[in-house]
């Protein structure tokens, strides 16, 4: 079983930024893809970014060139840095991994953390 723990999470303002953190505890396969979904009130979760750690990262349309992901496998820890954040980011954010083991995939998420931009 994994676990995933949020951090960093909080109130800024307009054009502000913040650091997301999530670590990892259990086993997961070397195979595997970490990162981050949001959702506002009102409005389906949607991808933020996620990372193989390794490969590739994959961004939201919303956030491209703000944000930045990035992974310390010695920590299992993945981490999402926003910048030059609006209003409009405003959501509970949720770390996410998926671990892949042959043709199965288990996905696990995080308790959530609430990020409010707003002057």
């Amino acid at each position: 079983q994994v676990q995933l723990v949020e951090s960093g999470g909080g109130l800024v303002q307009p054009g502000g930024s913040l650091r997301l953190s999530c670590a990892a505890s259990g086993s997961m396969s070397s195979t595997n893809i970490m990162g981050w979904y949001r959702q506002a009130p009102g409005k389906e979760r949607e991808l933020v970014a996620v990372t193989s750690g390794v490969s590739y990262s994959i961004y939201g349309d919303s956030v491209k060139g703000r944000f930045t992901i990035f992974r310390d496998n010695t920590k299992n820890t993945v981490y999402l840095q926003m910048n030059h954040l609006k209003p409009e980011d405003t959501a509970i954010y949720y770390c996410n991994a998926a671990d892949y083991r042959g043709n199965d995939r288990t996905m696990y998420w995080g308790q959530g953390t609430q990020v409010t931009v707003s002057s």
